[in-house]
């Protein structure tokens, strides 16, 4: 920094440009692709509406108090099971 008259401590702005530019991340001819492989599903007729309020806190009280399934041993079996089913 001897021969220019840029002192210490001085803030430069510089700006640069890169070679080559910004790259497109593919081309266009493929914009669509997936969801042109992807084969048609039918749409499915709507199912029971969820239980909401009062019938939902009914649903839970009868599934969890009432209809208990006893296990091996007499032991409750938990809401995962199933051996229930079996």
């Amino acid at each position: 920094m001897s021969n220019t008259s840029i002192e210490n401590a001085t803030t430069l702005n510089l700006s640069l440009r890169l070679r080559g530019g910004g790259k497109v991340h593919g081309s266009l001819a493929r914009a669509g692709k997936v969801k042109g492989q992807t084969p048609k599903v039918p749409k499915q007729e709507d199912s029971k509406k969820a239980l909401t309020g009062r019938a939902k806190k009914r649903w839970q009280y009868n599934r969890r108090f009432v209809n208990v399934v006893a296990g091996m041993g007499g032991k409750k079996l938990g809401p995962n099971s199933n051996a229930a089913k079996n």
